[in-house]
């Protein structure tokens, strides 16, 4: 190299800052920590040096020779007070701002007992194991103190500062809530493995393939041109071909992928308990799950928290249709009072023409006893409809709600849209409601009576079987429920009311917005297709009515939360040539003597957000995806460069709704 070209490279090499060199090298000279940072420490490290590491939370100076600070670890609640009783070690802490990660060295001492102890440490019993004293009791009288890492100066921070999405890290950091919830999470996760440890843990791949399964998939571009690995929906092809492997009891944690509209309880990326077994039908799974979930209940409910113990009973069993029925949906919340009737045979014709125009409907109705007066409870059936929540119910295709008060002091008490006879026969509906195993004595009272101030609700919708997960009347009743709740109009039901809910549909009509499966008949499986069908007459029923052939499936639901699903497992004969190539592998694993088996997944993060008794599963994730499936925190996804369309050998082709910016980016296909 020429005097003059190293003479440039010389001049060209990077400086470091001066203060970035003083954190390296004090991280580099710091001793190896070696105090334990646990709620009991060994008598053993008293009147030691010791090395503390850990976040620098509080300082209270009393003067030059006497100042205190807290030092917090940052997972846990632990932390330890150090003491500095001299000039120099104190000008060493006014050097450093709170928050910044430190080391601290020094003696390990006694705390000063006071004469007199407050009345909080003469209630407190708990004696340390022999050997340990209890971390509160101890501090560290400082000799060294050295910064890590500084805590920048411009960081806001508080117990009220409100973070975006975009400063997680620090949410997680200084929100105690968030932060015991996810602790919360790994305890729940770890026990879940201990009570599953008769399962074999076994992972499946993450690259697999698109097998038309009914919800849609991200692919993986791969530079063999044409070719994408699909992110897996759920391991379900894989957990089977483990059956015909000899694996007879298979459990993962499992990462799933859907690319679906996102609301609170969904995620573009999710986890799930996922099991199968062999040997066993749909009641052996459903048994083993049931024992999993009170497990879990009993061992993280405690005294004084949200998180009550569930009683020792069976979990309650409903059939899709009686779920559809009574509570129009297929995820029905028994905490909402009162049953959906159908009461069209009593229904007045001209009531009739005023709730709807469909021809032949059914007409039902439900009723919901409120803690308010008539007058109050038209007030606030009004607002309900005029708000954002309820407008749209009023201009469903089936017709409008039709709305009544009962009230004693109005002629025919309220129910005048009924005329004398059918209200009449209402009340008659309600006396000889049936009785549902979930109430208790106060609740069957209000469910075979009127009082004043019961609001009715009547809806209309077509004479067809049940399709799909909810009625329009379901989703109201859950509306006008929340509402009522938030106004203060009904009491708050803190227990988690489990079931089961069986016999679902096997096939459902496609409706042209979900993905399907691709058939070519306009139904798809309801769940996914391996699910068996219930029993002998329904495969009877598959080549005569398809859609009214039951299947072998079970839901998990838990008010209104739908927990997780399952099923008895089967291959189907009757698919195109296409269909049997995209299914070829599990054809052959079944078909080397597969045994029976069925199977459970339990979505993990809703079951967190149950326990944690919060309707949003961002709030138990560490790091979730906006409701447009964004990363706010890394910015992801981000646009590919034409460099990395090449290599994958991708176009990107907008379509008529795509979100341009006015510069089209680099490898795009500009519009025509």
């Amino acid at each position: 190299m020429a005097e003059s070209d190293l003479a440039s490279s010389v001049s060209h090499t990077p400086t470091m800052h001066p203060q970035y060199r003083r954190q390296v090298c004090s991280g580099v000279n710091v001793p190896t920590p070696t105090f334990p940072f646990e709620n009991q420490v060994p008598l053993d490290l008293m009147d030691t040096k010791v090395t503390a590491v850990g976040f620098l939370k509080k300082i209270v100076r009393l003067s030059d020779a006497l100042t205190f600070a807290q030092l917090t670890r940052g997972a846990g609640p632990e932390q330890v007070q150090i003491l500095l009783r001299d000039l120099e070690t104190t000008k060493m802490l006014d050097s450093i701002r709170l928050n910044s990660a430190i080391s601290v060295t020094g003696v390990l001492k006694s705390k000063y007992a006071p004469k007199k102890p407050s009345k909080a440490k003469l209630a407190y019993t708990e004696v340390a194991e022999e050997g340990s004293i209890f971390l509160n009791q101890v501090e560290i009288s400082a000799e060294n103190i050295t910064c890590l890492n500084s805590f920048e100066k411009n960081i806001p921070y508080g117990p009220d500062h409100v973070y975006p999405p975009s400063s997680r890290h620090l949410q997680i950091r200084f929100d105690s809530k968030l932060r015991d919830t996810l602790f919360f999470r790994s305890q729940v996760a770890a026990y879940a493995r201990e009570e599953l440890r008769d399962f074999h843990e076994i992972e499946t791949p993450i690259l697999f393939k698109s097998t038309p399964e009914g919800a849609r998939e991200f692919l993986v571009p791969t530079r063999k041109a044409g070719c994408a690995y699909a992110l897996p929906q759920s391991p379900q092809q894989y957990k089977q071909m483990l059956m015909a492997s000899g694996i007879n009891k298979y459990v993962q944690f499992a990462r799933c992928f859907r690319d679906e509209d996102l609301r609170a309880d969904r995620q573009p990326e999710f986890t799930q308990i996922d099991l199968e077994m062999a040997w066993v039908d749909g009641e052996g799974v459903m048994q083993r799950v049931e024992k999993l979930i009170k497990s879990l209940y009993n061992k993280f409910t405690k005294p004084r928290t949200a998180l009550l113990p569930l009683p020792n009973t069976p979990f309650y069993r409903m059939t899709y249709d009686t779920a559809m029925s009574y509570h129009g949906s297929d995820k029905p919340d028994l905490r909402i009072p009162g049953l959906i009737h159908r009461v069209d045979h009593i229904v007045p014709a001209q009531l009739r023409s005023m709730t709807t125009d469909l021809q032949d409907p059914i007409i039902e109705a439900w009723k919901i006893r409120l803690n308010a007066s008539p007058d109050t409870v038209q007030k606030f059936i009004r607002n309900f409809f005029s708000g954002p929540d309820g407008e749209h119910f009023g201009n469903n295709t089936d017709g409008a709600p039709g709305i009544c008060v009962f009230n004693s002091g109005k002629p025919l008490e309220g129910l005048q849209i009924f005329g004398f006879e059918a209200a009449e026969q209402l009340k008659e509906v309600y006396s000889n409601s049936p009785a549902q195993p979930f109430e208790d004595q106060d609740a069957r009272n209000v469910s075979t009576t009127v009082d004043d101030g019961d609001l009715i609700i009547l809806q209309a919708r077509q004479n067809l079987p049940h399709s799909g997960g909810s009625t329009t009347l379901g989703k109201l009743r859950l509306a006008i429920y929340n509402a009522a709740l938030a106004e203060g109009l009904i009491e708050p039901n803190s227990k988690h009311h489990y079931l089961w809910v069986t016999d679902f549909p096997m096939f459902t009509l496609e409706d042209g917005v979900d993905p399907g499966q691709g058939g070519a008949a306009g139904f798809s499986a309801t769940h996914h297709p391996f699910t068996a069908p219930k029993t002998a007459a329904d495969v009877d029923l598959l080549l005569t009515e398809p859609l009214k052939a039951k299947a072998d499936h079970y839901d998990l639901v838990v008010n209104g939360v739908e927990l997780g699903g399952g099923s008895r497992r089967i291959h189907s004969a009757e698919m195109s040539q296409e269909r049997i190539e995209d299914f070829s592998h599990l054809l052959k694993a079944l078909s080397a003597g597969c045994p029976p088996h069925a199977g459970f997944a339990i979505g993990f993060d809703r079951l967190i957000a149950v326990m944690c008794g919060t309707n949003s599963v961002r709030d138990v994730i560490a790091f979730p995806k906006s409701s447009k499936g964004d990363d706010p925190m890394v910015l992801s996804p981000r646009r590919v460069t034409k460099e990395e369309l090449g290599r994958y050998k991708l176009q990107v082709i907008p379509g008529e709704n795509a979100e341009l910016d006015d510069e089209p980016l680099v490898g795009e296909v500009p519009r025509a």
